[in-house]
């Protein structure tokens, strides 16, 4: 597998220090653990951390610290609102294609019609109920809907590959868009491809049809 497209650098040094949120945090993972070069990059900020962490002047802790601390923990284990039950059933990944660890303990549902050779599955992660990830299954030759993004989105390719005018996206790539990006990715012909991706914010597709499209999937 080669790989070409990375994340920055500060999106891994986020990652390392637990700054990002639930679905952006496992599509980094899921990148790391294919990427030998990045997984190396979070491991020496999470050194990094270390050390800055050693080097600080220890400091007395406020006299009701302890105790907000507990009742902090007792409120933890206070039982919530669960999100409603992720299916049971897994999405089939094209035969051959592991299942990153990174998505252990996610619920992951199966495929859904989005359109024409456009499948989606929703991924639910655990302990954030609000996180916005999912799968894209693309058949080859075919195109995502003309778009931009209020927010960030990221994506991650397991497999096949999409080229959007920006450049080539294929297995272990890593991409991210913002408000500055309106692009249409298509699929490589021959092969399908699947994504894993997060949405902070939302998709802003041009058309009113991919709109409510969008706006079912939660995108």
């Amino acid at each position: 597998m080669t790989i070409r497209h990375h994340p920055e650098d500060e999106l891994l040094l986020q990652l390392a220090a637990g700054r990002l949120d639930a679905a952006a945090a496992i599509v980094l993972a899921v990148h790391a653990e294919q990427c030998p070069r990045c997984r190396e990059r979070v491991r020496d900020f999470e050194a990094l951390g270390g050390v800055l962490l050693d080097a600080l002047e220890p400091e007395l802790l406020a006299p009701a610290a302890l105790a907000e601390t507990l009742a902090r923990i007792d409120g933890a284990a206070t039982p919530r609102p669960q999100a409603a039950a992720m299916p049971a059933v897994r999405a089939q990944l094209p035969e051959g294609l592991p299942w990153p660890r990174s998505l252990a303990g996610c619920a992951i549902g199966p495929w859904r019609l989005l359109g024409p050779g456009l499948r989606w599955s929703r991924i639910g992660a655990p302990h954030d109920a609000q996180a916005n990830l999912f799968l894209l299954r693309v058949d080859g030759g075919r195109q995502l809907p003309m778009h931009s993004h209020r927010g960030r989105e990221m994506t991650q390719v397991l497999y096949g590959a999409f080229d959007d005018g920006r450049g080539q996206f294929g297995p272990g790539d890593f991409d991210t868009a913002d408000d500055a990006v309106h692009h249409q990715p298509v699929v490589l012909p021959g092969s399908t491809c699947v994504c894993l991706a997060s949405v902070s914010g939302k998709v802003l597709f041009d058309g009113w049809l991919a709109r409510i499209g969008g706006a079912l999937v939660g995108m």
